[in-house]
């Protein structure tokens, strides 16, 4: 039985090598501009816009696959032309990038979402959907799932978007850049909102976001070492398993996949993979994809 209880120990040990996780921000995060509009209530860190200037933070580490999230209490009442972001993204023009960005509106107008995905400096696969919930009430959790098969982007563990590895047609995947983690909220006012027809009102700045339950699960990159050598740290061996390695996380469940099918049918408003106009022939990646 003891012999039993060691070999679980150093398996669990094994499970956690080179995972970070914490509720606290400082122990996550520091401020990376404006850090006269970032402010500290308890437990709550709130980012401020005025006409002066918006505010932002970054992760003291970089990560390779994992898990990061972090819950949000979007800007209330009339938040046109501001946008708040939480995105992953890694460093140089041929940067991979996971984004969310939360759309501003006028009052009684629905916040909208965008999302994005970078490879190797290229984006332009943006997809909007409006929220089942009041973004602005109360906070929700917003997560990125990363591993070397898919992209997840989860809103209060629900999936609204996947990007999947398809690098067996020929497609690039990120899987090689350690990436670092961010937020922000600036004024977005020539496009964010009605592409850009209604402006930010300044009569009603300071404009907050909120933040709490800042956590990361995922493989942290000291930055002096190369991609190749972060990669293969962050990928499971026979002395290692990691759990975003394991088969069950390689693509959706059942109960997700129909999670994804009902937000795609209820709530999103624009994919690029339909979009002719921008792209007369599909993305090679639209094809293949099941999202």
């Amino acid at each position: 039985m003891a012999k039993m209880s060691l070999i679980f120990s150093l398996l669990v040990g094994l499970l956690m090598v080179g995972l970070v996780s914490s509720a606290k921000f400082d122990d996550l995060y520091q401020t990376s501009w404006a850090f006269d509009h970032v402010q500290y209530d308890g437990d709550t860190l709130k980012l401020n816009l005025d006409n002066y200037s918006g505010a932002g933070f970054a992760s003291k580490s970089k990560y390779l696959f994992g898990k990061v999230s972090i819950q949000i209490k979007l800007v209330g009442g009339d938040s046109a032309g501001t946008v708040t972001a939480f995105y992953m993204s890694s460093d140089g023009p041929n940067h991979n990038e996971f984004d969310f960005e939360f759309l501003g509106n006028t009052t009684g107008e629905p916040y909208l979402v965008q999302t994005n995905v970078y490879v190797n400096g290229v984006g332009n696969r943006e997809q909007r959907l409006d929220l089942w919930f009041d973004p602005t009430k109360e906070f929700h959790t917003y997560s990125l799932l990363w591993n070397q098969r898919q992209v997840v982007f989860l809103v209060d563990e629900t999936p609204i978007r996947v990007h999947t590895n398809l690098e067996h047609k020929g497609i690039p995947f990120p899987k090689d850049q350690a990436m670092g983690v961010y937020s922000s909220i600036w004024n977005a006012d020539d496009w964010a909102t009605q592409g850009g027809r209604v402006k930010t009102d300044w009569s009603h700045a300071p404009f907050i976001a909120s933040y709490k339950g800042f956590e990361i699960d995922a493989c942290e990159c000291p930055a002096s070492v190369a991609g190749a050598d972060n990669a293969k740290k962050c990928s499971s061996s026979a002395e290692k398993r990691f759990w975003w390695d394991e088969p069950t996380l390689s693509e959706l469940n059942v109960h997700q996949s129909h999670q994804l099918m009902w937000v795609r049918a209820n709530h999103l408003i624009y994919d690029y993979c339909t979009d002719t106009s921008r792209f007369p022939a599909i993305p090679t990646e639209c094809v293949h994809h099941r999202h």
